[in-house]
């Protein structure tokens, strides 16, 4: 424990809400959110004066402006905006927090855009440990760090207990692509080479594991991260890439017949070729489930042109985020509109897209 001074004497405070957290009062007289941290007065300003403000400061979000007045480089402008609903809060290699951030840094990095600037909106519901939201905060200000981005204006509400599940995000983000790049689903041609950065399944799994109560020898853990170095580093071998997704809800089957359906191409996977952790297999087995369904947040599946293919994958494996990066497959002419999987006997089989969600609340 540790102590906050104020007029009424030391207060002994949870280590647990963090060393980026200020001496607010009474902030931590609440172990607790209350509604009246969304109701527009003293409780809801201290909240951010002494928990957002702290972990998030920049000279953008310090000015506490109504809007954020931000200087972009030249080139286009790429904007994203995604919610987080993921249960649990926390989970072995991540949280909401650090999934809000690396999700929309990754979907601004799919355009090949260099991620600047992000907002954050916390929906909290009432009851939400202080220590919980602390470490939430926490996480999402070392990935923002880590990605290279700022935070530069946010919201917070907060609904009755029983209604928001303990927190909710929303993040939008603001990057800018360079002007002769073009990357898009609609561009996969015949020929191209696919590749994906590293193994799959393992976002999607480290939370059902948690939900389900599997245990292995190796605890799974999520992927949770973010991918704009990876990208830039692919970059600079080549600007002709012609597609980037990252896999996440439906996991590489969705993305795929996303991929194969815009460009009116077919799309041919090799199951043998496809990096799949044993821990992940076994829970994949266990609950009935196809590591190619399954999230992943921090993979990306990359479609380049052939000549390509070997430089890219050399700099994406020499890149800490693609070290098990490989080459699952390639673009056909064959069944456009469609994913096939070449099984290991020689077989095919179709992979459809997913009808609905297999995994819920898994962002």
């Amino acid at each position: 424990m540790v102590a906050c001074t104020h007029s009424n004497g030391p207060r002994p405070l949870p280590e647990a809400i963090g060393t980026t957290w200020t001496c607010p009062l009474p902030l931590r007289d609440y172990p607790s959110i209350v509604i009246g941290h969304g109701g527009g007065g003293q409780l809801g300003n201290e909240l951010v004066e002494h928990l957002f403000k702290p972990a998030f400061s920049n000279d953008v979000l310090d000015r506490m402006a109504d809007s954020a007045v931000l200087t972009l480089p030249p080139g286009r402008i790429a904007y994203s905006t995604d919610s987080f609903v993921v249960r649990p809060l926390e989970f072995p290699g991540g949280s909401i927090g650090a999934l809000a951030v690396n999700g929309t840094v990754n979907d601004l990095a799919m355009s090949g855009a260099t991620p600047l600037y992000l907002s954050a909106g916390f929906i909290l519901e009432e009851g939400l440990p202080m220590a919980t939201l602390g470490r939430i905060v926490s996480d999402m200000a070392r990935a923002a760090r880590e990605a290279g981005v700022r935070i530069v204006t946010g919201d917070t509400k907060v609904v009755e207990r029983g209604l928001g599940d303990g927190c909710y995000i929303n993040t939008s983000g603001i990057g800018v692509v360079a002007d002769r790049l073009t990357i898009a689903p609609q561009r996969a041609q015949v020929g191209d080479v696919v590749i994906v950065s590293g193994t799959i399944g393992d976002h999607g799994m480290a939370i059902m594991s948690v939900r389900e109560g599997l245990e292995f020898d190796t605890t799974i853990v999520s992927d949770c991260a973010p991918l704009n170095g990876l990208v830039e580093a692919m970059l600079r071998i080549t600007t002709d890439i012609h597609v980037l997704r990252d896999p996440t809800r439906g996991g590489l089957a969705a993305s795929l017949n996303e991929i194969a359906k815009a460009a009116a191409v077919g799309i041919v996977i090799r199951e043998a070729a496809l990096p799949v952790l044993p821990q992940v297999a076994s829970a994949c087995e266990i609950l009935g489930m196809d590591p190619v369904f399954v999230a992943n947040e921090g993979k990306l599946l990359a479609v380049v042109p052939p000549q390509h293919a070997e430089a890219v994958l050399a700099a994406m494996r020499a890149h800490p985020r693609g070290t098990q990066a490989a080459i699952i497959g390639e673009v056909t002419s064959a069944h456009p509109g469609m994913l096939v999987a070449r099984t290991a006997i020689g077989a095919q089989r179709v992979i459809a897209m997913p009808i609905g969600e297999q995994l819920p609340r898994i962002c």
